[in-house]
C-alpha cells in the first residue's frame, strides 16, 4: 500500500496545534511502517524547509495549502499513485482524484466562533468566515473523502450530532509530545513546585484569556507566564486588562526547550478556553508533572478526567480558588498522578496505530 501523508501543515518556524499534530503523527507512522513491508509511507510538502521537521521518508512537493492551485493538489497526488492519502485538514484538492482518502476535522469551534486565526492572508480569512456561516460546506468538503478523522470522541459526536458526513468517523487523538516522566520525578518535582502560572495557545476571543488575567488579579503571590506569540496590538489590549498588577508576563513565544523547564517548575497550567477539538496543552502539562486547572467544559472531562481541577469558563475567582487548592499537599499530588495516568492511556504510537488500521481497511475495500 502506498500511503501519502499530506505533511504541509508542518511549519518551519515553530508548532500551532495542526502543525504538532501533522508532525507528531507522521514521526510515530514512520516508525511504526518502518519494518512493515505491507507499506510504503511518503510524505507531501509545499517547503523544502518541512523535510527537517519530519522523518526521512520518500516525499513529493505539491502546492501550498494557502494557494489557489490547492484545488488541483489530487491531479498532481495521481502522478505519484498512491493507494491512500491522509490528509490533517479537511481542504485538499480531490478533483478527479484516483486513491482513497482520509480528512481530518479537528472540532467545529469556527461555526460558534468564526473569527479566523489573523496571520492567515485577507482572502483566506474572508473564505473562512464565509464557510463557517452554513453547515452545507463542510458537509461538501468531507463527503469528498472516504473517511473521516477527527482528534476526540467529543468532536466525533459534536460531527455526528450535525450530520456533517456520511462517511465513517474515526477518532486519532493527540498525545504528549514527550514521554511522561516516572512518579517519583513527577512527585519529587511537586515538592519544589513555585508560584509560575502558564498558559499556552492562540489569543482568539473563544480562548478567553482575560479571565485567566483576572484571575491573575485575585493571586498577588503568583504570576501568570503568557507564552505564546502574541501581536503587539493584543498584548497592548491584554495589558490594558491587567492594569496595574506586575504579576503577568508576556513571553511573546518560547522554544520546546524553554517550554518543558516551564512545566517542569510551574505552579499550574491554565486554560480557560470555551472550546477545544482537543486541548493538547493540558496533556503536555501532566506528561511534565504540572497540575492542571481548566474551563468546565466537556472536551476537557473527556482529556483530563479527574486529573484536573475545573472552573466556569467565565469565573475568575473560581480559577483562583482552584489555583489556591493546589497547597494542599494530597490534593496536589493526587492531581498529578492521575495526570500522568492519563499520558500514559494513550500515545502517538497508539495513533498512528488507528490512522494505519484505517488507511489498510480502506485500501483492502478496493
Amino acid at each position: 500500500m502506498k500511503f501519502l501523508f499530506d505533511a504541509r501543515y508542518i511549519r518551519t518556524d515553530h508548532h500551532d496545534g495542526i502543525s504538532r499534530y501533522s508532525a507528531e503523527l507522521l514521526t510515530a507512522l514512520a516508525e511504526l511502517t518502518r519494518d512493515d513491508p505491507r507499506v510504503r509511507l511518503a510524505a507531501l510538502i509545499s517547503d523544502p524547509a518541512q523535510l527537517e521537521h519530519v522523518p526521512e521518508l520518500p516525499h513529493l512537493t505539491g502546492p501550498s495549502v494557502t494557494s489557489p492551485a490547492e484545488v488541483l493538489t489530487s491531479l498532481e497526488l495521481n502522478r505519484y499513485r498512491p493507494d491512500v492519502v491522509f490528509s490533517p485538514m479537511q481542504t485538499m484538492g480531490s478533483l478527479g482524484r484516483r486513491y482513497k482518502l482520509i480528512l481530518t476535522l479537528h472540532d467545529l469551534i469556527y461555526y460558534e466562533h468564526p473569527q479566523p486565526p489573523s496571520d492567515l492572508p485577507l482572502p483566506i480569512q474572508w473564505g473562512w468566515r464565509a464557510y463557517h456561516k452554513a453547515w452545507w460546506p463542510q458537509r461538501v468538503a468531507l463527503n469528498r473523502a472516504d473517511a473521516v478523522v477527527t482528534v476526540s470522541e467529543t468532536s466525533r459526536e459534536q460531527i455526528l450530532a450535525h450530520r456533517l458526513t456520511k462517511r465513517d468517523v474515526r477518532v486519532v487523538p493527540n498525545a504528549a509530545s514527550s514521554a511522561a516522566v516516572s512518579d517519583g520525578e513527577a512527585l519529587a518535582r511537586l515538592a519544589t513546585r513555585g508560584t509560575d502560572l502558564l498558559y499556552m495557545g492562540s489569543f482568539l476571543p473563544y480562548k478567553n484569556v482575560e479571565t485567566l488575567l483576572r484571575a491573575a488579579g485575585q493571586l498577588p503571590d503568583h504570576t501568570l507566564h503568557v507564552l505564546s506569540r502574541i501581536s503587539p496590538a493584543r498584548e497592548k489590549e491584554l495589558r490594558a486588562l491587567a492594569g496595574p498588577a506586575d504579576n503577568v508576563v508576556f513571553h511573546r513565544g518560547v522554544t520546546d526547550a524553554e517550554y518543558q523547564d516551564l512545566l517542569s517548575s510551574c505552579a499550574a497550567l491554565q486554560t480557560a478556553s470555551r472550546a477545544e477539538g482537543y486541548g493538547l496543552p493540558l496533556i503536555e502539562a501532566f506528561a511534565a508533572g504540572a497540575p492542571v486547572v481548566c474551563s468546565d467544559t466537556p472536551i476537557f472531562r473527556e482529556v483530563a478526567g479527574r486529573a484536573a481541577g475545573y472552573a466556569p469558563a467565565d469565573d475568575a475567582a473560581a480559577f483562583a480558588t482552584r489555583v489556591r487548592e493546589l497547597a494542599d499537599p494530597q490534593l496536589a499530588q493526587e492531581r498529578v498522578l492521575g495526570g500522568l495516568e492519563r499520558v500514559r492511556a494513550h500515545t502517538w504510537a497508539d495513533s498512528a496505530r488507528r490512522l494505519l488500521e484505517l488507511a489498510i481497511e480502506l485500501h483492502q475495500r478496493g
